[in-house]
């Protein structure tokens, strides 16, 4: 059976093409408020083929082949959106936008000792 890599090689970048986009590692374009955010991802790929043939003086020709790939996808960050600004919210620092959320509990609790305080002195 003879290997034909030109007809192999499409084949296998055209199912890399269809999974490795945006949407089917981490998901779709979303808005939060008045946010838009729009996922952003790394991607690496590899190749490798080979192909051999030889002749042997008990058991005769011999042929043989393979190929293979690898693909790596990693979630890297948002790209952000709000009226005509735009940031990069990375997913490995604590900056930005991850840093506000992470903040909104104690926001929160002072909030409601700020209402509160108001409401004892009205």
């Amino acid at each position: 059976m003879k290997m034909n890599v030109e007809e192999m090689l499409p084949k296998v970048t055209d199912f890399l093409k269809t999974e490795a986009n945006t949407q089917t590692v981490i998901g779709e374009a979303f808005t939060l408020g008045e946010f838009n955010c729009i996922p952003v991802i790394r991607l690496g790929m590899g190749f490798g083929s080979g192909i051999g043939e030889g002749e042997a003086p008990k058991t005769g020709h011999g042929e043989g082949g393979g190929a293979g790939g690898a693909m790596g996808i990693e979630p890297i960050g948002f790209l952000v959106s709000r009226g005509a600004e735009i940031s990069f919210i990375s997913t490995k620092s604590h900056t930005g936008l991850s840093a506000a959320f992470e903040k909104v509990p104690d926001l929160i609790e002072k909030f409601l000792k700020y209402r509160e305080a108001e409401t004892v002195k009205n």
